[in-house]
């Protein structure tokens, strides 16, 4: 292995981090530095393996035939080699780094993650809220929970919850609804025009083919669901983000109808953290949660009383 002194690591990961990423701005970010110093470390790097890897063109970096050749091999390399670090790192350390959408942790799990911490005391849970997925295989994330129809989103995936919709609204508007075709005499608060969950509610109800009231509209569910529980109109929510505020009292569900969206909750876990015993211990404790909410909201559908 001497032929490695020759070559830096770090020339190695700059062309794994170009390869995979395709374009060189990619790759910066990935790395954290800009694409002028990136540029420069590439250059170095083919010189020092005595090879041409990318052709440079007018819209980007293209890999060389031998470039396209090894790529996938750095790319294993390179990933053993951060589950090795990651391995030592752990070492008298045992934590876990979980991403997942921001709503869900903010209205469902930030309420329940207290039993899994006195459960668990020895093993320290960093929870990142974010929107975008993360690339399991190639962060530091040990665990992705995820909404969405591909079982996979990037990684092994395993189903959590079906995601049901139903409409919610105060105390005060659900006592303008006596029928199914009052919805369509009240506002409806929408997070966009796209009216996420409406369709398959309304053709569970035989209700197609009508245009819904206008209301306000906010970018964002959580503060849609904040409209509902004001009085501002009829919200279609899901369960991970109403059912916890329907239990307290601060909205009602005018209908027991909960309607499929063809979304699926999905637990990913990243390759090199699958045999992680404190993962399993994650998963069991979140099915586990998970069951005890569906198990009260199919006992409790209207008003979650």
């Amino acid at each position: 292995m001497r032929n490695l002194n020759a070559i830096p690591l770090s020339s190695l990961r700059t062309i794994e981090v170009i390869a995979r990423n395709g374009t060189l701005r990619g790759a910066a970010d990935e790395l954290g530095v800009t694409p002028g110093a990136l540029s420069q470390r590439l250059a170095k790097a083919e010189a020092a393996l005595g090879q041409v890897l990318f052709t440079r063109t007018s819209t980007g970096l293209q890999p060389t035939e031998i470039c396209a050749q090894i790529s996938p091999r750095l790319t294993a390399a390179i990933g053993e080699l951060s589950s090795v670090v990651s391995d030592v790192q752990s070492i008298g350390q045992n934590t876990l780094t979980v991403t997942v959408a921001p709503i869900f942790a903010s209205r469902w799990l930030i309420w329940r993650i207290k039993s899994f911490n006195d459960l668990n005391p020895e093993i320290s849970l960093r929870v990142l809220p974010a929107v975008d997925v993360a690339d399991l295989d190639h962060s530091e994330v040990d665990i992705g929970i995820r909404v969405g129809e591909d079982p996979a989103l990037g990684a092994g995936a395993t189903k959590l919850l079906d995601q049901r919709v139903f409409p919610v609204c105060s105390p005060e508007i659900a006592a303008r609804i006596t029928t199914p075709e009052d919805v369509f005499n009240v506002p409806i608060i929408r997070e966009n025009e796209l009216l996420y969950g409406w369709r398959p509610w309304l053709a569970e109800m035989g209700l197609t083919g009508r245009d819904l009231s206008l209301g306000p509209t906010y970018a964002d569910a959580s503060l849609c669901l904040d409209a509902a529980m004001t009085g501002q109109g009829l919200f279609m929510a899901w369960e991970t983000l109403a059912c916890d505020a329907l239990e307290r009292g601060q909205i009602v569900a005018p209908f027991d109808v909960r309607s499929l969206t063809g979304a699926t909750y999905w637990f990913a876990v990243r390759m090199r953290s699958q045999r992680n015993p404190s993962v399993r211990k994650f998963k069991s404790w979140l099915e586990t949660e998970l069951a005890c909410s569906v198990r009260y909201w199919n006992n409790h559908p209207e008003t979650g009383a």
